[in-house]
């Protein structure tokens, strides 16, 4: 807890101390701050003290810890725009931590330039989030606290160019990505190909968000090289005032060998159904299910097959603006006994209970 005051008081001065320095200049330039912490415990008796490492988010147990503090730049110009932020906390340990020196703490770093005066074309170059998933590093972006496991093991950022277009009326915008890698920004050593992704999102009205994702490279050296090919689309649908939803499902391949034509599949269907009965609370029920029989993504539980369900409720209450508390009960249903337990045997279930606090400026 000392950690996280220490966290709040420094990001707190810093955006402070930001808004102080670039008063009077474009409004285009915004600095913001972000910081959550939590507590999680599990109910079944879970070794060690973390979750099992496909859960990358939130993953110390029964120890009060900082996810994500986080301070960014942006700038947004007619022509030019850029973002950097830098991060710390659980979050950037485990998903940063093939990353050499600095690099671990690089939340965000990239330019953009408009290449055209008439049309919303613009080339990114740097460290941006994903464009896979419709959940965020940013606890307050997404509508449980806890991640789903597609959010959890497909890229939370990525590096390399982004070359991007939006029509006229807003409705659709396209993606085309040169990358170095699945959740990379150092390419693997060795590896001299690089990796392909595609984006398109159709919004036909406010209510109602289509996308479609794509990734195809390999995150191997060249010596052991296997193609790997992904597809991610989910929608989101307002109903109404006070009952929105997303559902998305996730299918890749990826070869069982070097030049191999037989293929490794997993995929990973979700819901959300979401109840905001006021502006200040949010309740919200998801249901999940990963299957990676052969542990293409999920090494976890070996030699078992991975096919595991995942169930949770949440509850958010917005104090202010600036200020979110957020409660979600989750349990995790597998096949088989794959979860380790403190007495030396294994479990077919995972239950707990996490708890966040996260303030925004």
């Amino acid at each position: 807890m000392r950690i996280f005051l220490l966290c709040v008081c420094f990001l707190i001065q810093a955006n402070a101390y930001a808004q102080t320095t670039i008063k009077g200049l474009p409004t285009s330039l915004t600095v913001s701050s972000y910081i959550e912490a939590y507590y999680s415990n599990d109910f079944t008796g879970l070794t060690g003290g973390t979750k099992p490492d496909f859960l990358v988010s939130f993953s110390k147990n029964d120890l009060p810890s900082v996810n994500l503090a986080l301070i960014k730049g942006s700038y947004a110009g007619n022509h030019i725009r850029a973002n950097l932020g830098i991060a710390g906390g659980t979050y950037m340990n485990a998903n940063y931590k093939a990353e050499p020196g600095l690099l671990k703490h690089l939340y965000e770093g990239n330019v953009g330039v408009r290449l055209s005066k008439e049309k919303e074309i613009w080339l990114d170059v740097g460290v941006f989030p994903s464009h896979i998933g419709f959940e965020s590093a940013v606890g307050k972006e997404n509508w449980v606290l806890t991640r789903a496991f597609g959010a959890e093991n497909t890229p939370y950022f990525e590096s390399g160019a982004k070359l991007s277009v939006t029509s006229d009326n807003k409705k659709w915008h396209a993606s085309v990505l040169v990358l170095s890698g699945w959740q990379r920004i150092k390419p693997v050593t060795g590896n001299t190909l690089p990796s392909f992704g595609t984006q398109i999102v159709y919004k036909p009205s406010s209510n109602l968000t289509l996308n479609s994702s794509t990734f195809f490279g390999s995150d191997k050296s060249d010596e052991s090289r296997q193609m790997r090919y992904f597809h991610n689309f989910y929608g989101i649908y307002k109903l109404n005032d006070l009952f929105s939803t997303i559902l998305g499902f996730d299918i890749g391949l990826e070869q069982k060998a070097k030049n191999s034509s037989a293929m490794n599949l997993w995929f990973n269907p979700i819901g959300i159904l979401r109840y905001t009965p006021s502006e200040k609370i949010g309740i919200a029920i998801k249901g999940e299910y990963y299957h990676d029989k052969h542990h293409v993504i999920i090494s976890y539980g070996e030699p078992y097959a991975f096919k595991t369900y995942g169930f949770s409720v949440n509850f958010d209450y917005h104090f202010t603006n600036h200020l979110l508390w957020r409660i979600e009960g989750r349990t995790l249903q597998s096949d088989h006994p794959i979860f380790a337990r403190q007495d030396g045997t294994a479990s077919k279930s995972n239950s707990f209970i996490t708890s966040s606090i996260a303030i925004s400026f």
